[in-house]
């Protein structure tokens, strides 16, 4: 286990969804209504993957009643029934940077004609299916708050178990199952193989360390080198793919160093 390798390359596209929270949360619910009726259980402890959206929804601090009200759109009907699609775009952004988008729509010629004017609008171009799939890995990706609140007044702020010590966090990780992890500044992410997410986070908590959210992710396998100024230009394909309502997540080969991350945060 490394600890360090490619948090780096994701921050930035978090910080960017927690900025835009309302249309987040209308993202994150979209994504439970599917996983709990594609399960055809709104029990999470029977439905893996609503499970999976659930922690992530948390991961983002959405409220318990979006949360319940998303996931009883799925069992509706009428008009409140929900009929979404998952449908995956894959294309180039600028210095044939590769984007993978996963999208769940109830009209797949609308959101096709949206990515498409996206892509062609930033300078890139919308690929088939399978162009750009191969230069990702799926991963569970878990966030683990280093410290939390402690409910005590006169120190409301404390370690969170063994996240407090990164010795220590390792080998809880590697108990739990867990491939890898990494430091994001005030918190860890820890890595799994797409199948034991739920099985990971379930270990960490009853190892006492409290799990912030969890979700599953693309890793590109090998991230690209671009300029200061295509990084940005990438970012504004980003921006824009990330705007759409019917886009759950963009992905991107990108590799962002920190003198791009300081250069797109200005």
């Amino acid at each position: 286990m490394s600890g360090h390798s490619k948090w780096a390359t994701t921050k930035h596209r978090k910080a960017a969804q927690d900025a835009k929270r309302s249309a987040l949360f209308s993202k994150l619910a979209r994504n439970i209504t599917v996983a709990a009726k594609e399960g055809g259980d709104p029990n999470p402890d029977n439905n893996a993957s609503l499970a999976a959206a659930i922690e992530k929804a948390k991961g983002y601090s959405m409220p318990k009643d979006k949360i319940k009200t998303a996931i009883d759109k799925a069992f509706g009907s009428g008009k409140d029934a929900a009929n979404y699609e998952t449908v995956v775009y894959e294309g180039y952004g600028p210095a044939g940077v590769a984007v993978l988008c996963e999208a769940l729509t109830d009209n797949r010629n609308r959101t096709a004609a949206d990515v498409r004017a996206a892509f062609s609008h930033s300078g890139g171009n919308l690929g088939t299916s399978g162009s750009v799939a191969f230069q990702f890995d799926r991963k569970g990706q878990i966030m683990v708050s280093k410290e939390v609140e402690t409910g005590d007044k006169k120190n409301p702020i404390g370690p969170n178990g063994a996240a407090a010590d990164e010795e220590e966090f390792m080998l809880a990780v590697a108990e739990a199952g867990g491939d890898d992890y990494e430091d994001a500044d005030e918190e860890w992410i820890v890595y799994t193989a797409p199948g034991d997410l739920m099985a990971v986070v379930k270990e960490l908590e009853a190892q006492g360390i409290q799990v912030k959210g969890a979700e599953m992710t693309m890793i590109a396998n090998t991230p690209s080198e671009v300029s200061v100024a295509d990084a940005k230009k990438v970012m504004r394909l980003i921006d824009k793919l990330e705007e759409l309502e019917d886009l759950q997540a963009v992905y991107h080969t990108m590799d962002i160093t920190d003198e791009i991350a300081e250069a797109l945060d200005e």
